[in-house]
């Protein structure tokens, strides 16, 4: 098994992984592989919905921050994305707003998790936001150009144009491989892929058991 990302079995617990991926690399079916198999998953992108939907705690600071993109429903996520897809500075903006507040509720999912040995963080911009610093294993998930893109475009909405500009304005599938401890391949059966998160819980869950 790859080696343990402090060089050793961390004193903490639970263990954490990070799971990581570019848009339409199969990472939401890796992260309920992981949940089927009995491993604490703490999903960011439902927290940034959940933040950002009816009531959310974001609402005021994002419409004071960009106007006219919330609303009863919470945020118009069209709106927003016009406004900040392929705009660093606006990006920029927003994440100061939504880092924050996902990372504080990262932290009480931990802590209420403690009892676990392996929780599993699904983190769409691990890197981007130097979260894998604060993970144990870092995993991402990949396939190939032409898988990615027939998901991506597969998706209501999506369109060549704005599949480019998201992809533009994250980090580069192979750039996360590389600084991956595992990379685990989804262009495949989902059997496969399924076979690969098992043998990987259960040489870390050994290795963690010494």
């Amino acid at each position: 098994m790859t080696a343990l990302r402090h060089h050793g079995r961390p004193s903490h617990r639970p263990f954490r992984i990070g799971l990581t991926g570019s848009i339409g690399m199969g990472k939401s079916a890796v992260a309920r592989m992981f949940r089927q198999l009995g491993v604490p998953v703490f999903d960011a992108d439902a927290e940034v919905h959940r933040l950002q939907g009816p009531g959310g705690a974001l609402l005021a600071a994002i419409e004071a921050r960009f106007p006219g993109t919330t609303g009863a429903a919470g945020v118009d996520r069209r709106a927003l994305g016009a406004l900040v897809i392929g705009q660093p500075a606006e990006m920029a903006a927003l994440e100061a707003i939504v880092h924050p507040a996902v990372a504080a509720a990262r932290r009480a999912f931990i802590a209420r998790h403690r009892g676990h040995r392996i929780v599993l963080l699904d983190i769409p911009l691990l890197f981007e936001t130097r979260g894998d610093r604060a993970v144990d294993m870092v995993v991402v998930v990949s396939a190939s150009p032409f898988v990615q893109r027939r998901r991506v475009l597969s998706r209501p909405g999506m369109t060549p144009a704005k599949f480019a500009r998201l992809r533009a304005s994250q980090m580069a599938d192979h750039a996360k491989r590389a600084r991956a401890d595992v990379v685990i391949g989804t262009g495949r059966p989902k059997w496969q892929t399924k076979q690969q998160v098992t043998c990987l819980l259960a040489c870390l869950r050994a290795a963690l058991a010494r």
